[in-house]
This record gives C-alpha cells, structure tokens and sequence, in this order.
C-alpha cells in the first residue's frame, strides 16, 4: 500500500469562512446549507469560493492571456519534488523580506541540487498569523507587508533551468510577489512564473512538517473549465 512507503501531511488551511484570511478586494467564501437532516434526510450545503481563496494553486491563466488553463495542466504538473528554504527568521525581522539567490545557493550548499521542476517553496512563518489582520499586515502606507521571492531569484532558477519549462513556487503568505510588489498590479515574479506549465502554491499550511528535501507536494483541487486555479487540498508526501 502507498500509505506503507510514505508519510502523508496536509500543507493546507481549513476553509473556514469564520477564521479565513482574504486577499484585499477578494469575495469571501460562504457556506449555504440547501439540504438538511431533519427536512431532506441528508445534509448538502453550496460552496462559493474564489479560485484564489484560501490554501490554492494558480495556474499561468492567471495571469497571461496565453497560458494554459487549469484543464490544459498536465497532472504530472501537480505533482512535484519539493524544497524548502527556511527564511523564518529574516521575514521575522523584515517582513518585505524577498528570497534571495544566495538563500537558493545556501539551500543547495547543504542539501544538493535544486531538483529540476521542483515546488521551490518559502517557508517564512506566515502561517502562523492566518485568520488575523496580521497576514494582510497592510501597514500605515496602505500596501501589504508580506515576505515572498526576488525577481532576481526567480529568474535565476529560470535561466538556470531549475524551472525551465515546470516546476512551482510555494509559499505561506497570499503568493510569490511580495505584498509591496503588488502594489500597481506589477506582479513580476507570477508573471515570470507562468510563462510556461508552471503553477503556484498559496497559503500553504503546516510546513513545519515538510523537510527541507526529499518529499514530493501533490495539489489537489477542482479543474474547472477555462480555470485558473483552485482552492486546494495541497499534501506533501514523505518517504518513511
């Protein structure tokens, strides 16, 4: 059996419309109940929810005209090896902190090669402060204070074909931009990201638990026609 060669972890966030963090200017997710016990003799209930809400993946529609649809990935594309870089303690300390090349370097330096199509995946600590205006932390200017990746950094895992044509970014905060990157819809490290069959991990949840290498993240969600991404069950899967 699978669950005999490997260890499975949730990496996602309960959707719960009580205790949920919201980008700015997103609809918030609700819960109808439509089928009741007592009336129906089952329990149904309606889900809305933004493909972007919650713990989710993107896919490159998001953000070019051009770039496949959720329905045009392949499955082999939600399913990747997994790294993970540790940049705790420096979103701690600067919270428009950005992942640099030298944090990639470092990580290969003491685990290998960064494994060509990998989830490249953030682990800042945000996670921690989901569900509380701490995680927007839109600070007196206005803009969003979150840590995410330098565009320096994204296109050096490019260039380097680290993520030449597949792979992901992941992270805990909203995305891969930093919060004061979004600032004018500027965006540049997703844009870059979704040139090719590439996806993005979001809010992702219980990295304490992911190695720093050696485990694979499977992304599961709903693949909607014409979709550009979805709420997501995101696991990370573990060798025993």
């Amino acid at each position: 059996m699978l669950t005999e060669s490997w260890r499975v972890i949730s990496l996602a966030h309960v959707l719960d419309p009580a205790r949920i963090s919201i980008f700015p200017g997103d609809p918030p997710p609700r819960l109808t109940e439509v089928g009741a016990l007592d009336e129906h003799g089952y329990r149904l209930r309606v889900l809305e929810v933004g493909e972007h809400t919650g713990t989710h993946w993107g896919a490159p529609a998001h953000f070019t005209a051009t770039g496949c649809t959720a329905d045009e990935l392949d499955p082999g594309d939600l399913l990747l090896p997994a790294v993970k870089v540790d940049v705790r303690d420096r979103a701690a300390a600067d919270p428009d902190y950005a992942v640099t090349v030298a944090d990639l370097r470092d990580w290969e330096d003491a685990h290998g090669p960064i494994p060509p199509g990998a989830a490249v995946i953030a682990w800042t600590g945000w996670e921690s402060r989901w569900g509380t205006d701490r995680f927007a932390n839109i600070g007196a200017d206005g803009h969003m204070h979150q840590p995410g990746f330098a565009v320096a950094a994204v296109r050096w895992l490019l260039d380097t074909g680290r993520l030449h044509r597949r792979g992901a970014l992941g992270i805990d905060t909203f995305g891969p931009d930093r919060g004061i990157d979004t600032v004018g819809t500027e965006y540049t490290v997703s844009k870059l990201l979704y040139r090719e069959h590439r996806i993005s991990l979001e809010c992702l949840a219980g990295l304490a638990e992911l190695p720093e290498a050696g485990a694979l993240v499977l992304a599961g969600g709903v693949i909607s026609a014409g979709g550009t991404g979805s709420p997501g069950t995101i696991f990370g899967l573990l060798r025993i």
